[in-house]
């Protein structure tokens, strides 16, 4: 007898993609969660696609592949706009300042900032990728906002003693990182040992 015979459903994220720079963050993120089997609902803004042309040389139709199910940006009508739609967190990757100030504020105009601020009143995981340097006052008032309504915030910061040898292991490195966060192994992480004396 199957999983979804039992009752049992697969892990279900939710993946936003904003129009910060980084975009294959997020692409790298919907290929990584394949490979854990989770089903993933995908979201890009207006602005994501234009980044993801010029950063990436993809297209909408591309990263839509990588998805189990995708929704338009203005479909505020779409499953993830609802609490009762049942999903194990979302992950904003990359994720704008524009982005983090409506989830800040809890004014929301697009499905993206949308379904993460159902994540916060579900009392549900949320890990916004922030990219953006340098912050000021405005930018760190919206960062310590966001924490206390219970988001996660993660700087795609590369982690050097990973010793990375390539872009790619680097954003690996991170989005392992990221997927412990939810309690999942990617398998991308090289693990601190400890100094070697």
């Amino acid at each position: 007898m199957n999983a979804s015979a039992c009752g049992i459903r697969r892990p279900r994220i939710v993946v936003g993609i904003s129009g910060a720079s980084g975009a294959i963050y997020g692409v790298r993120l919907l290929k990584l969660l394949r490979e854990l089997e989770v089903e993933t609902h995908l979201v890009v803004s207006r602005s994501a696609q234009v980044t993801l042309s010029q950063e990436m040389r993809m297209q909408l139709a591309d990263v839509k592949a990588l998805a189990d199910i995708h929704y338009p940006n203005t479909d505020i009508g779409a499953t993830i706009s609802s609490g009762s739609f049942r999903v194990d967190g979302m992950i904003v990757a990359p994720c704008s300042i524009k982005t983090l100030s409506e989830i800040a504020t809890g004014c929301t105009s697009s499905l993206l900032s949308r379904a993460a601020d159902v994540m916060l009143k579900e009392r549900r995981r949320l890990v916004l990728m922030v990219r953006e340097t340098p912050l000021h006052a405005g930018h760190i008032r919206s960062l310590a906002a966001v924490t206390e309504a219970g988001a996660i915030v993660y700087p795609p910061v590369p982690a050097f003693y990973a010793q990375p040898a390539s872009l790619e292991q680097m954003v690996d490195h991170t989005l392992g990182r990221v997927l412990d966060l939810f309690d999942m192994d990617a398998r991308t992480v090289r693990r601190w040992q400890g100094a070697v004396s």
